[in-house]
């Protein structure tokens, strides 16, 4: 029983919390650029009618154009659920959990490619060969660096893997990773969530033709994941296992959000980069997440 309490209990936080971080971007771009901006909870509203809007479905659109959606949003769930919270340690947590969370980030993504092939639009399907491109060089990063994170600690546990202090390689890490979050949530300089020209757009015309609660849970999906990667770049270069648990509760907590309005910043201060000059950032956190792996291998083998 207390099992399933706790379950239901980091279920809500995460669903409840992730459409907090876009706003929270939206407010930090808005101060910089001397405005106002949307309320930080304009998230929550949109989502909110939404779900009250119809469906608008093309005839050329198979169940899978409804289904896509909802199997990237279980994964990214199921993602969030294994990702330990700090000293509250892990819902699901198991022996090669990491693996499993590498593999749901990938099914999330097929979901929403899948979706967007389903209409047969051309500039969707301009936006899947993006996205997969891309993906490449971003999940080599993720796994350079988990695979970092297991040469350091011994195991391919998630809870072990980001309990210890951060090694010698944590600030390579730390620049990898974030290099990776703003990719894998099509944020600036490589993608930018507020424009609408197809012929530059990478995430946001995948979901075009989405409407009503499809387009809702593939807005609310997008922040579990922006959450979840900003959870997992605090833990991974944080010193979380030498801290008590409440001093660890806020350093992770502090963490999100210096990730969140860094997030912010980058966007307000650095223009989107031409497709061409994508690969190169790219390949950059390939090889930072890499010399951390080759840190933490030298620093065992000593």
């Amino acid at each position: 029983m207390i099992l399933i309490l706790d379950l239901v209990l980091r279920l809500a936080l995460w669903l409840l919390l992730a459409p907090l971080v876009p706003g929270i971007i939206n407010k930090v771009k808005a101060w910089v650029a001397g405005r106002r901006g949307p309320p930080v909870l304009q998230l929550y509203y949109d989502l909110a009618k939404l779900w009250q809007k119809g469906v608008v479905l093309s005839t050329l659109a198979s169940p899978g154009f409804v289904a896509g959606p909802a199997v990237a949003w279980v994964a990214l769930t199921a993602a969030a659920l294994l990702m330990p919270l700090g000293p509250a340690g892990g819902a699901l947590s198991f022996q090669g959990d990491v693996l499993l969370l590498i593999y749901l980030l990938a099914l999330a993504r097929f979901g929403t490619a899948w979706a967007a092939m389903e209409t047969g639009s051309a500039f969707e399907g301009m936006g899947v060969a993006r996205e997969v491109s891309y993906a490449v060089l971003t999940e080599a990063a993720i796994i350079a660096a988990v695979l970092s994170l297991s040469v350091q600690t011994g195991s391919v546990r998630l809870v072990t893997m980001l309990a210890p202090a951060a090694g010698a390689g944590a600030a390579l890490l730390a620049a990898g990773l974030f290099t990776v979050l703003l990719a894998e949530n099509c944020r600036v300089p490589f993608d930018d969530p507020n424009t609408h020209l197809e012929l530059t757009m990478i995430h946001e015309v995948m979901v075009l033709d989405h409407s009503g609660p499809p387009l809702a849970v593939v807005l609310h999906g997008a922040s579990i994941k922006l959450l979840l990667f900003a959870v997992l770049l605090v833990q991974a270069v944080l010193p979380m296992g030498e801290l008590p648990p409440l001093a660890a509760a806020g350093a992770l907590a502090s963490g999100v959000l210096t990730a969140t309005v860094s997030v912010g910043l980058v966007e307000s201060l650095l223009a989107r980069f031409a497709f061409r000059r994508v690969p190169l950032l790219l390949t950059t956190a390939v090889l930072l997440c890499l010399f951390a792996l080759l840190l933490a291998w030298k620093g065992g083998a000593a």
